[in-house]
């Protein structure tokens, strides 16, 4: 029988050495040159830009985005909303629902006492309580809101 950290080092293999740390390059500047990738990890341009697009066929790499300044670009407060439906016997649809209000920034579904989770983004409190009566009227959902004072760290890159 494997032991624990046995188990781990085999669900770690999934993905080699190598790739993994393409992976976290990646993650912490997806607009990193093939050549830079090619030196950061020891291998040819040619073979980096082959593990890259493996890495993406086989799913591991979904996009490549932009990180935004929230506060420059108007929406300094984030807040994490927990909803919880107010008839138990309701659909489950509450990401249909909720998905043109475009302050939404994320939605989780998740397991305890909420149904999702949701981060979002807004300019000022006074936005914040406007959002709150649109997503309640719109799911017909209790929430309870966890307002962010400062972020360490986010969009960590895997290890």
């Amino acid at each position: 029988m494997l032991s624990a950290a046995g188990r781990r080092g085999t669900r770690l293999s999934a993905v080699e050495k190598i790739d993994r740390q393409i992976l976290s390059l990646l993650a912490g500047d997806g607009r990193m040159s093939y050549t830079d990738l090619g030196k950061a990890t020891g291998l040819s341009t040619s073979a980096v830009h082959q593990r890259v697009k493996r890495l993406e066929e086989r799913g591991l790499i979904t996009g490549y985005g932009a990180s935004i300044d929230h506060a420059k670009a108007g929406r300094p407060l984030t807040a994490f909303i927990s909803i919880t439906p107010i008839d138990a016997a309701a659909a489950d649809d509450y990401p249909e629902r909720l998905a043109p209000i475009e302050e939404i920034e994320s939605c989780w579904s998740v397991a305890g006492e909420e149904s999702y989770i949701l981060k979002v983004r807004v300019a000022v409190p006074a936005d914040l309580e406007e959002l709150l009566s649109r997503i309640r009227a719109a799911a017909n959902v209790s929430t309870r809101t966890t307002i962010v004072l400062s972020t360490p760290y986010e969009h960590r890159p895997m290890p």
